[in-house]
This record gives structure tokens, C-alpha cells and sequence, in this order.
């Protein structure tokens, strides 16, 4: 039977105002970060927040906290994120975006990091009456190079979030020139919400798939978005071979559905289809972090 990664992405940096599901207490992402790996999931991807602002907060001692609550009840890959660089989300320190990586790394927190090879506008289309709402989100050269150094030095799994496809084509030739330790996780990045990259669509999915073959050969990719309901679209990525993220942070704004139910649908559609959830420890020895 095919084994699936699920990955859920609890949070993000919207706030509970556009959000109002997400959990942004500690105590509160670890509960939903513990249900959602009883349900399925192998992988945690979550953003620390500033209790008493709501505000994301990349304090390596909050996502500390997060990590060794969620592991302490059970097996699950939990990874934090970077500053949104150039938006107004996580605007601090974002010329320090990676020490957070650095004291989780080089304690053992961590087997993953995200390492976005490219930037972007971010607009959503319920903006464009007022375009000054959207931000570029920035991933200079040199803060990719400094996120690889840091992958290859403490053996993490980058996560490439593919917002458009030249990402692909600039993070496999990174891949060529850094010589990473671990293979990168390609996620394609679909958005109905966003006005950028494709829509939630199989033939644009094929697009992907056939310039990451072209550009990464055989590599490891997923299924993600950001304001998107990526259900529709698990289908077509399992005969394809692919894994699988959902959650609150990808989901439409306003979502009445919670990570766990996510989780759980996800779960649905992936049993129906012959395949199973796939355990951390088998999404760690494929990408050899163990």
C-alpha cells in the first residue's frame, strides 16, 4: 500500500481576525498539533506567535516550547517557519530570519526547515481595489544561500514552497551548486485566493510535475496552496505519487472546518484511493534524516 506524508499546517501568520480557528496560545497549538498527528499526520509545520498581540513572533525558545510539547506525546516531524520578509505579518528581525533555525538545529529540535527559493507579489484578489494591501515577498540569494548553509551544516530537509515554477528551476540548480545533505521537499503552492501561481487544477499540477522531472528528476513534492481548498485536487496527486498538506494556513480565510477535521478529511480521501498516512519515521528514512 502506498504510504502518503500528510503534512498539516496548523497556523500561519494571519491571525485569528482573518483566521479565527487558528491557534496562536502554545498550549493551544500543541493540543491541535497532538490531534492532528493522532489523526494522521506525520508532519507539523507551525508559526509562534506573540500571546498578548497576536502578532507572529519567531522567538526560538516559543517554537522550543511548541516542538518538545507536541513530541512529547508522540512521534510527529515539527518544523517552524521563517519572517514573511517584506510583508507586515512578521516584519521584525527579518535581516535575522534564520537564528531561530540555528538554536532549534543545533539542539536536535528540528528535521526540517522552509527555504523558499524565489520571491513574489502577494496579492489577494479581494485586494485588488487596493493593490497597496499586498506586499513582495522577499527571498534574496543571499538568504537562500544562508538557509542551505544551514540545511547542509545540521542535515535538514528544506521545504521548498513553490509559489511560481521558476522556483523549481533556481532551487534544483541550488541543490546542483550547495550539494545539499538531504533532498528538498518540493511543494507546489496552488491559491484561489492569491493572484499568484495556478489554481488548484490537475493540469496545472502536470505543469509542475513536468518541469520538476525536467529540472530535479526523481524528487520528493507535495500538494499545498495558501487561501485554497486543496481536497479536490488529492486525487490526482496520489496517482501521480505525491504527498499531501492541508490545514489552516493554507485554508480559505474564514475556514469553519478545524485542523483535526482537515486532517481527518485528508485521511478520508487518501484510504479511499489504496494508500495510508505515512509515519515520521518513514518520511524521516526517505529523506535520510535518520
Amino acid at each position: 500500500m502506498q504510504s502518503v506524508w500528510l503534512e498539516v499546517a496548523l497556523n500561519g501568520p494571519w491571525g485569528q481576525r482573518r483566521q479565527p480557528l487558528i491557534p496562536v496560545r502554545v498550549h493551544d497549538i500543541i493540543a491541535q498539533g497532538i490531534a492532528c498527528a493522532h489523526e494522521g499526520a506525520a508532519i507539523i509545520h507551525v508559526h509562534a506567535y506573540d500571546e498578548e498581540s497576536g502578532i507572529q513572533n519567531d522567538d526560538w525558545q516559543i517554537y522550543a516550547r511548541i516542538i518538545e510539547g507536541i513530541r512529547k506525546s508522540c512521534d510527529v516531524i515539527v518544523y517552524p517557519t521563517i519572517p514573511l520578509a517584506g510583508s507586515s505579518y512578521a516584519a521584525k528581525h527579518t535581516e535575522q530570519r534564520f537564528n531561530h533555525i540555528h538554536e532549534l538545529a543545533q539542539r536536535g529540535l528540528i528535521d526540517m526547515t522552509v527555504l523558499d527559493p524565489g520571491s513574489v507579489n502577494f496579492v489577494r484578489y479581494d485586494q485588488m481595489a487596493d493593490i497597496t494591501q499586498g506586499f513582495i515577498y522577499m527571498n534574496p540569494t543571499q538568504d537562500i544561500r544562508a538557509g542551505m548553509v544551514l540545511a547542509t551544516t545540521y542535515r535538514l530537509a528544506p521545504g521548498y514552497a513553490i509559489y511560481e515554477p521558476g522556483f523549481t528551476r533556481l532551487g534544483a540548480a541550488l541543490v546542483q551548486e550547495v550539494k545539499l545533505t538531504t533532498g528538498p521537499v518540493y511543494r507546489f503552492m496552488f491559491s484561489d485566493e492569491f493572484a499568484w501561481g495556478f489554481p488548484p487544477k490537475v493540469s496545472f499540477l502536470d505543469a509542475h510535475l513536468l518541469q520538476l522531472a525536467e529540472c530535479a528528476g526523481k524528487a520528493d513534492w507535495m500538494i499545498a496552496g495558501l487561501g485554497v481548498d486543496i481536497r479536490p485536487l488529492i486525487p490526482a496527486a496520489l496517482t501521480r505519487g505525491g504527498h499531501v498538506r492541508v490545514g489552516l494556513e493554507d485554508a480559505p480565510w474564514g475556514s469553519d472546518v478545524d485542523n483535526a477535521g482537515w486532517t481527518k478529511q485528508a485521511v478520508e480521501i487518501i484510504g479511499k484511493h489504496g494508500c495510508r498516512p505515512a509515519t515520521a519515521a518513514e518520511v524521516r528514512t526517505r529523506l535520510e534524516l535518520i
